[in-house]
C-alpha cells in the first residue's frame, strides 16, 4: 500500500494521508480504529454499490471494532440534489448520528460531493472518509474536500469544502466497472497529463495498443501519478483561489454540455469533449501548435471517449450555461487553456464569438 500525503495549513489542521493499493480494506479499518476520528460512522452508498460492496465494507470495518451503519441512496446525478441532502440527514438523526459521529463515502464522484457535503454541514461539521469506487473519483473528486450538490441551473452550484480525515484508493473496487464508467475516469487521466504531466498521454496511448488499460499495475501507477498531481496542486491552493483552477481544465465547457445533455452524457465524456473545446480555444488565442491539439484529440479517442458535441444538443443552451459557470467573475468567464502540453494557464477574455465558433466545430 503506497501512502501520499496532503500537507495543508497546519493552522486548520487539515493534512491527511491517501492510501493507495489493492485489497486494502483490512489495514482501512485498523487505520480508522487507530485514529480514532469518530466514535462510530455512518457509511453513504447509492444501491448498486450497496449490492456490490457495501457489506463486504462493513464487515471489514467491523472486524476492527467500528461501528457501522449504511445509508443509501438512489444512484446517478438526479441524487446530487438538496432534497437527498435532507433525507440523507433525518436518517441520521434517526440513527441517533451526533457530532462525534463520522460519515464514509463509498462511492463515485456524485457519492464523495454528496456525502462530503452533508458531512460539511451535519451539526456545524463532522469527520468525512473518502474510499472512491471509480476510477474518476480515485484521481479526482475524493482528494482536495470540494464538496457540492446541483440546482436547475447548473452542476455544483452549492458546496464547501471540507477535507477528508482520509481517502482509500482501493483498486479492487475497479474491478467491477463498467467499460463506460471505466473511461470517465480516464478522461480525468488525460486532463493531468495535458496540464502537468504529458508523459501520462504516452502511457495511457501504450496502455490502450496492449489491452493493458484496466491492469492492476498499470492502474496503480496511473492514479498514484494523478494523486501526486492533485495534492501537489491543493497543497499549494487548498480553496481554488488561483492555481488550483488550473484542475478545471475542459470542465468549463464540459459542466455546460453535460448539463445541456440532461446528464445522458456521463462527466468524462463531458470534461473530453470539453478539453477537446479548450484545445481549440488555445491553438486560436495562445498558438498552442496544431500536433498539441491533436494529440488531446487522438488520446481521448484512442481510450474510446468522444472528442464531438452530439448533434442533438442545443449549443445556445451550452453558451447559455458556459456563460453562467459558477466559476466566473462578474461578466468574464475563465477558461483553463494550455500554451503546449504541461503548460496551462488562465484566459479570462475569451470572446463570445469565439466560443460559438469552436463549438460549431465541434458539431457532429
Amino acid at each position: 500500500m503506497k501512502t501520499l500525503k496532503v500537507n495543508l495549513d497546519r493552522r486548520t489542521n487539515h493534512s491527511y494521508e491517501i492510501h493507495i493499493g489493492g485489497e486494502i480494506l483490512d489495514r482501512m479499518g485498523m487505520i480508522l480504529a487507530r485514529n480514532g476520528w469518530a466514535k462510530r460512522y455512518v457509511m453513504v452508498t447509492d444501491t448498486r454499490i450497496d449490492a456490490l460492496h457495501g457489506q463486504m465494507v462493513q464487515s471489514a470495518l467491523e472486524k476492527c471494532d467500528l461501528r457501522i451503519d449504511r445509508i443509501t441512496v438512489e444512484p446517478g446525478e438526479a441524487s446530487k440534489q438538496i432534497g437527498t441532502v435532507l433525507a440523507i440527514t433525518e436518517k441520521m438523526i434517526a440513527l441517533g448520528a451526533d457530532r462525534q459521529t463520522g460519515l464514509i463515502a463509498l462511492g463515485g464522484g456524485v457519492i464523495g460531493d454528496l456525502t462530503g457535503f452533508v458531512a460539511s454541514i451535519f451539526m456545524r461539521g463532522i469527520p468525512v472518509i473518502q474510499i472512491p469506487t471509480t476510477l474518476l473519483a480515485q484521481v479526482d473528486s475524493s482528494i482536495g474536500g470540494k464538496t457540492g450538490v446541483d440546482t436547475a441551473a447548473g452542476k455544483n452550484l452549492l458546496g464547501t469544502f471540507h477535507q477528508p480525515k482520509a481517502v482509500f484508493i482501493d483498486v479492487a473496487f475497479l474491478r467491477t466497472l463498467s467499460d463506460e464508467i471505466f473511461r470517465d475516469g480516464l478522461a480525468e487521466v488525460i486532463k493531468y497529463g495535458a496540464i502537468e504531466a504529458p508523459e501520462l498521454l504516452d502511457d495511457l496511448e501504450a496502455a490502450a495498443a496492449s489491452a493493458a488499460l484496466r491492469e492492476t499495475a498499470f492502474l496503480e501507477r496511473i492514479i498514484s501519478a494523478a494523486c501526486r498531481i492533485k495534492k501537489g496542486i491543493v497543497e499549494l491552493d487548498e480553496r481554488e483561489t488561483g492555481l488550483r483552477r488550473i484542475l478545471n481544465f475542459g470542465h468549463t465547457v464540459g459542466h455546460a454540455v453535460e448539463a445541456a445533455s440532461g446528464y445522458a452524457l456521463s462527466h468524462g465524456e463531458s470534461v473530453a469533449i470539453g478539453m477537446v473545446a479548450a484545445a481549440t480555444l488555445s491553438e486560436r488565442l495562445n498558438d498552442l501548435t496544431v500536433d498539441d491539439r491533436r494529440r488531446i484529440s487522438s488520446v481521448i479517442r484512442t481510450v474510446g471517449l468522444p472528442d464531438r458535441i452530439p448533434g442533438n444538443l442545443d449549443l445556445d443552451e451550452i453558451q447559455s450555461r458556459i456563460a453562467r459557470d459558477k466559476k466566473k467573475a462578474g461578466e468574464i468567464v475563465h477558461f483553463v487553456l494550455l500554451k503546449k502540453l504541461g503548460i496551462p494557464f488562465i484566459d479570462g477574455g475569451v470572446p463570445a464569438e469565439l466560443i460559438k465558433e469552436t463549438l460549431e466545430g465541434l458539431r457532429k
